[in-house]
């Protein structure tokens, strides 16, 4: 988990809270895993896509993403 986020945002993985390196390294997970961006959307936010009015889940992950200043792009 670890080298595989120091090789995405290099030193910025270690000033990451444990929470969120374990949640963004899931992520980056699912976005490997994932064709597109809007199938890791739907696999991440599967639970709460019924209850949402909106139901852009690829503008909700690549606004995550963003926060670590990352794109699905660059996960593939």
């Amino acid at each position: 988990t670890g080298d595989q986020l120091g090789s995405i945002l290099g030193a910025k993985a270690e000033a990451l809270d444990r929470f969120d390196r374990v949640q963004l390294a899931d992520v980056v997970a699912v976005c490997r895993a994932s064709p597109s961006l809007s199938a890791a959307g739907r696999t991440l936010f599967a639970r709460s896509l019924a209850s949402r009015t909106t139901k852009n889940d690829a503008d909700r992950l690549r606004k995550y993403l963003a926060r670590f200043e990352v794109t699905f792009d660059e996960l593939r």
